[in-house]
């Protein structure tokens, strides 16, 4: 009989001015919270000071967490171009950090976070964090919203692994 282990994910929800992450162990059909917040930025910071904050406050995040996995969501911004560049610097230093500590990146669109977490795809923000709330058996829904999207993208990873 093999023996169940407990699995390590982070979830991160990229953004330069709020980036949200999430870790939580998975065992089985359980998955617990383990921490959760935002690494915040100042908004008139430019950008590569905004990029060495974040990937500082992750390499500590992971250092002091110890995952194994990173799910991080994959960029779909149909307008402000500017605004998807930025994210995607954040995500890339995001990735950055998870790598150099080893762990596994796995990547979810928004959509099939939502029509995994919830069922359906167009689900609002209050919608994915009350089945984020219900998923880790919460008081309270996780806030801001960036901080339970990463909680989401954590959470249905380790429903695909039980899956």
């Amino acid at each position: 009989m093999a023996t169940r282990h407990t699995t390590r994910i982070i979830g991160i929800d990229p953004g330069t001015g709020l980036l949200g992450f999430g870790v939580v162990d998975a065992l089985g059909t359980k998955v617990r919270l383990v921490d959760a917040g935002v690494v915040r930025t100042r908004p008139h910071q430019p950008l590569d000071e905004r990029l060495v904050e974040i990937y500082e406050a992750l390499q500590q995040i992971i250092s002091e967490t110890k995952p194994t996995i990173m799910v991080i969501e994959k960029l779909f911004f149909a307008q402000n171009v500017t605004t998807a560049m930025s994210v995607s610097h954040a995500r890339g230093v995001a990735m950055l950090a998870g790598k150099q500590a080893h762990c596994e990146i796995v990547e979810y669109t928004p959509l099939q976070i939502k029509q995994q977490l919830t069922g359906y795809g167009k689900a609002t923000k209050k919608q994915m964090q009350e089945m984020v709330r219900v998923h880790l058996n919460l008081a309270e829904v996780p806030k801001p919203d960036d901080c339970a999207d990463a909680l989401a993208a954590a959470v249905i990873h380790a429903a695909q692994m039980r899956g």
